[in-house]
């Protein structure tokens, strides 16, 4: 079932659940060696678990990515482990629970500003001298359609975060592919995971059903990162097929954190 290692390591951030997790176990079944990252040991221990059963190597970092200094930490820990960083998947975020400029409160805009877009900073920043001094490495940085076209539902720090995502892995792939840096930009709309119990209206199963599944990010995900080096891929877009009515969600969306 496992491909022969091919000796490439891999971090992967948020990969306790949804995206992030199918996206390890994908790279993992192409030999490739996987770093998952992540706040709740639990998860990615038992990730690690299933991944080693299957053939793979894998290790799990625990990290509060909100802090920069142990978002860039996870660097070191996949250089002391694996001795490489060849791909970095920065797929952790999170949205706030206000989502109206007019009622979001500064907290809530920090950790916003500091999962989506801080600790893709420092994370990419630390793994770019290993990758640089092959002259090759991947950064994938999963954004949001909300980049794009923003608005009350995915909320106006979040919105914001994740634009600022993809105008840095724009200016990263101006700055560096021509040393063999490839960075490229996932930008999904709606997908069906944990994430979305944390809006204010929270989607009832008729409306998840209509939405696209992790395993389908994290196919996207897997097809850039091994691609053949000579090609970048430097932006995705992916929504799902049929839409949907989100008036009501909305409705509520803009009352959310009201005094």
């Amino acid at each position: 079932m496992m491909s022969t290692s091919n000796g490439k390591t891999a971090i992967v951030t948020g990969a306790g659940s949804g995206i992030g997790r199918d996206v390890a176990k994908l790279l993992a079944s192409d030999g490739i060696r996987v770093v998952v990252v992540g706040r709740r040991v639990e998860p990615l221990e038992s990730l690690v678990a299933e991944i080693n059963a299957d053939g793979g190597e894998a290790i799990a970092h625990s990290a509060d990515l909100e802090d920069g200094d142990s978002a860039a930490g996870v660097a070191s820990i996949a250089l002391e482990k694996f001795g490489r960083i060849d791909i970095l998947i920065n797929n952790a975020g999170h949205a706030s629970k206000v989502r109206s400029i007019r009622w979001i409160q500064p907290d809530e805009w920090e950790s916003v500003f500091k999962i989506n877009i801080d600790a893709v900073y420092r994370l990419t920043q630390a793994c770019l001298p290993d990758m640089l001094s092959r002259n090759e490495g991947t950064v994938i940085t999963t954004s949001s359609m909300a980049a794009l076209t923003p608005g009350i539902l995915g909320g106006a720090p979040y919105s914001a975060a994740k634009a600022a995502s993809y105008n840095l892995m724009r200016g990263l792939t101006s700055e560096l592919r021509s040393q063999g840096i490839r960075a490229t930009t996932i930008l999904p709309g709606e997908v069906n995971t944990p994430i979305l119990d944390g809006r204010p209206a929270p989607p009832d199963s008729d409306a998840r059903n209509l939405m696209m599944l992790p395993i389908d990010v994290a196919r996207t995900i897997h097809f850039v990162a091994t691609m053949p080096h000579r090609t970048l891929i430097e932006e995705i877009v992916m929504t799902p097929t049929i839409p949907r009515d989100m008036e009501a969600e909305m409705k509520v969306a803009r009352e959310a954190g009201k005094p």
